[in-house]
C-alpha cells in the first residue's frame, strides 16, 4: 500500500467509527522477519503525518522499537502498542514514561519468527495473567502512569487454537489486573481454523469473536472490518447497557 492509499485508509477507517488507528511498519505475523529502524520509520512517519493531519482521533505506532515511536510521538502519534509488552527495547519504558502517553502492554511467547512452534503452557490464563502484572509493575517503575497502561492477553501470539479459544472463553478472569483489556482477533488463523476459510472470509468470525471480548470483559477490540465490528458492538452495548432514548426515537 502506498503512502497516498494508506491515508485514504486510515480517514475511511476514521469516518466508519474507528476510535483510534493503529500504524505499524514491520509485520508481527508468525514466521514474520524483522525490519531495521530506518526502514520502520521510513514506513510509517510519512502516514503518521498525512493522518494527523487529515483525521482528529487518536494514532497509535505499532513498534517495539523506541526510536520509531519516538520519531511518531514527535510526527503527532498519541499511544504506543507494543507487542513485546516493552521489553525488546530497553529504552521503549523511558521514552513511554517521558512523552506520557498510553502504552498497550501485549503478551506473546517467544518471537513473531518463532512464537508458533509449538506453544505450551499449563494453565494460559494464569501465566499470560502473571506475564502482563509483571509488566504493568515494570512499566509502573520506569515511570508510566498506572491510569495509562493497557493490557492484551495476545490472541494469535505464540498461542494454538485451544489456547486462544481459552483466553477468549476466560477474558474475565484479567479482570483481576485492574487494567483496560484489548483484544485482537480479528481474522486471525484462530477463526481460520474454525471455519476452514480464508482471512479475506472471516468477517462473520471477527464479529463474533469481538463480541465474545465485549461480553468477556474487553474495553476495546482491534479489527479491520471497523464499520461492521462497530455496528455489532453497538448492539452489544444496547444488550448490556440499554439503548439511549435520543436512538430509541430516531429508530426507522
Amino acid at each position: 500500500m502506498d503512502l497516498q492509499a494508506a491515508i485514504a485508509h486510515g480517514i475511511e477507517l476514521a469516518a466508519q467509527g474507528a476510535d483510534i488507528i493503529d500504524i505499524g511498519g514491520e509485520s508481527t505475523r508468525p514466521g514474520a522477519n524483522e525490519v531495521s529502524v530506518q526502514e520502520e520509520i521510513k514506513r510509517i512517519v510519512p502516514i503518521v503525518r498525512g493522518l494527523r493531519r487529515a483525521v482528529s482521533v487518536p494514532l497509535s505506532i505499532d513498534s517495539t522499537k523506541a526510536e520509531v515511536a519516538r520519531r511518531a510521538i514527535d510526527e503527532g502519534a498519541d499511544v504506543i502498542n507494543d507487542v513485546s509488552a516493552l521489553r525488546f527495547d530497553p529504552e521503549m519504558v523511558s521514552l513511554a514514561a517521558r512523552e506520557e502517553v498510553p502504552v498497550v502492554l501485549m503478551h506473546m511467547q517467544g518471537r513473531p519468527r518463532t512464537m508458533q512452534v509449538q506453544p505450551q503452557y499449563r494453565d494460559i490464563l494464569k501465566e499470560v495473567a502473571a506475564f502482563l502484572r509483571e509488566r504493568v509493575e515494570a512499566a509502573m517503575a520506569g515511570g508510566v502512569a498506572p491510569d495509562r497502561i493497557v493490557v492484551d492477553p495476545g490472541i494469535g501470539f505464540g498461542k494454538n487454537l485451544d489456547h486462544n479459544l481459552t483466553l477468549l472463553r476466560r477474558l474475565g478472569e484479567l479482570r483481576s489486573l485492574d487494567r483496560p483489556i484489548l483484544v485482537g482477533p480479528s481474522r486471525k488463523a484462530f477463526i481460520g481454523m474454525v471455519l476452514q476459510l480464508n482471512p479475506e472470509e472471516r468477517l462473520e468470525g471477527s464479529l463474533a469473536a469481538a463480541v465474545a471480548a465485549s461480553f468477556g470483559g474487553s474495553n476495546m477490540v482491534r479489527v479491520h472490518d471497523v464499520k461492521e465490528t462497530v455496528r455489532a458492538l453497538r448492539v452489544v452495548d444496547g444488550i448490556r447497557f440499554g439503548v439511549p432514548a435520543a436512538r430509541k426515537e430516531n429508530a426507522p
